[in-house]
């Protein structure tokens, strides 16, 4: 009976047991540390974050290498075009309201076969011959009076053309970028361009009136002669002679 008992109790035990066992859980579970996978991990971070890195600094060189472009690619926002031109009309103006002796070849060979003939006829009147030579110092008078006014048209382009070029200087020394600079120092060279221009026309100008005005007394040393040739005719009214 004993041992029946015994048994019996061994039994219940271990059917209670079973199922508690089930719900039993490790206080704790065992860490293991790897040094070799921990500094390979190490150093795959430090290589992907070094790559982020190259890949930042490449954008931000970028983003420098197109602000530079939008800069060089910058327009000038002035131009001095109208004004240089402008000034050229005028003087190119004054130029076509010359009198006298013209600046185009074809007319001025013309006028002058007529106003400076190498000789004089037989038929011509005395009076024709003074009325010529006064047309000739009119339009002598008239070639300085040209001169002088484009002489003054200069005079007044170049006190405008202080003011312009120091505006284009300014410009260009204060330009961001490579275009805006270039296109200022290009205005530069427009107005040198237009100022050698100036000086052309201007000595145009005065060449041609010193040269019809030596043209005029040469003329009228050689209507003189005829003159006092007609004057004094054949010699046969002074036989004393």
């Amino acid at each position: 009976m004993m041992r029946r008992r015994f048994l019996s109790t061994l039994i219940t035990i271990s059917l209670i047991a079973k199922p508690m066992a089930d719900y039993v859980q490790p206080a704790y579970a065992l860490i293991v540390f790897d040094p070799s996978n921990y500094a390979q991990n190490v150093l795959t971070a430090a290589r992907s974050l070094e790559q982020i890195n190259n890949q930042i600094q490449s954008l931000q060189n970028q983003a420098t290498m197109l602000q530079n472009m939008a800069r060089n690619l910058q327009s000038l926002d002035f131009s001095s075009v109208g004004q240089l031109t402008g000034a050229l009309h005028r003087i190119d103006g004054l130029m076509d309201q010359a009198s006298g002796l013209s600046f185009d070849l074809d007319k001025l060979q013309n006028q002058w076969r007529n106003q400076y003939p190498e000789s004089y006829d037989a038929t011509i009147k005395v009076s024709n011959v003074a009325n010529a030579a006064r047309e000739r110092w009119q339009s002598a008078l008239q070639a300085f009076r040209q001169t002088m006014g484009v002489q003054s048209l200069i005079v007044e382009n170049v006190r405008g053309d202080g003011d312009l070029l120091a505006d284009l200087v300014n410009r260009s020394q204060g330009a961001a970028g490579a275009l805006e600079a270039s296109q200022a120092t290009n205005q530069l060279i427009a107005l040198s361009t237009k100022q050698q221009m100036q000086i052309q026309t201007l000595l145009a100008t005065q060449f041609r009136a010193e040269a019809e005005d030596a043209a005029r007394k040469a003329q009228s040393e050689e209507a003189a002669r005829e003159t006092t040739k007609r004057f004094l005719g054949t010699g046969t009214a002074y036989p004393g002679n």
